[in-house]
């Protein structure tokens, strides 16, 4: 596929995919979402992906002025949702690498609930998460109900949700939202030195870390017990798992394989 949307690449087993439609604040269109689920695939032998915008925004969500959902017709937007975001969201919490959401600018509606979705959200100070449903009539998709009062508590989650009021990112990282609130001209180094340690760590524990905890509500205290202890004797009989001890008593630095 030739990407028009968005951009992407893989250097140093990083993948880059960044929403590419600055002037509508990198708003979604079928073709985007179509393109983004290529760069997923595309990104399968990376170690971990990085989401970012183009331009002054991140993502404002859903290109209103698509012909998905514009028009004079009534457009059945439970359709659009299950053909185009609900994948996304699923995707993002499934895959196994980890994914950093690089929040450049503003993230509104659906755009927020993305970055939401990923593993660890850093954002430029004068980021701002906005869940703009309430003023259309809609409810916080793409995850967004479900994600929010996890992250931030029933209370916080329906102020954000009802009043639509922009939450500035040093605000999200105080409230436990995002991971990291920085200085706009530190975003890029930030990102970076992330990504590459987690591009440097071992792939299989990273991807068992991600579904483990992400999973975790699901189990009981001894449901999980039990699969960490499954989880360790798998990991333990691993190559990465024999080249970290080796690697720490011989005091070098590891070289892991996925293996």
């Amino acid at each position: 596929m030739t990407y028009e949307t968005i951009t992407f690449t893989l250097t140093d087993s990083i993948a880059r995919i960044t929403l590419n439609r600055p002037d509508r604040l990198n708003s979604f269109t079928r073709q985007m979402h179509a393109e983004l689920a290529q760069a997923r695939d595309d990104a399968a032998d990376a170690r971990v992906i990085i989401i970012t915008g183009a331009g002054r925004g991140f993502c404002a969500g859903q290109d209103l002025n698509d012909r998905a959902v514009a028009g004079d017709e009534p457009v059945d937007l439970g359709a659009t949702v299950e053909a185009s975001w609900n994948p996304l969201i699923r995707r993002l919490a499934t895959m196994p690498q980890p994914v950093i959401a690089r929040v450049n600018g503003v993230a509104a509606g659906a755009g927020a609930n993305i970055a939401l979705a990923c593993d660890l959200v850093v954002a430029a100070r004068s980021a701002k998460f906005i869940q703009s449903f309430s003023a259309l009539g809609l409810i916080p998709d793409s995850g967004g109900s479900w994600h929010l009062p996890r992250l931030v508590g029933q209370a916080r989650a329906l102020g954000l949700a009802l009043t639509g009021e922009p939450l500035p990112a040093e605000k999200a990282a105080e409230w436990g939202m995002i991971w990291k609130c920085v200085d706009d001209d530190a975003l890029d180094a930030e990102v970076d030195a992330l990504a590459a340690k987690l591009a440097s760590l071992p792939p299989l524990g990273l991807a068992a870390v991600k579904s483990i905890i992400r999973t975790t509500g699901s189990r009981t205290l001894d449901q999980e017990l039990d699969l960490q202890r499954d989880e360790m004797r798998r990991l333990g009989f691993t190559a990465d798992y024999r080249e970290g001890v080796a690697a720490f008593l011989e005091k070098r630095s590891p070289v892991f394989t996925g293996s």
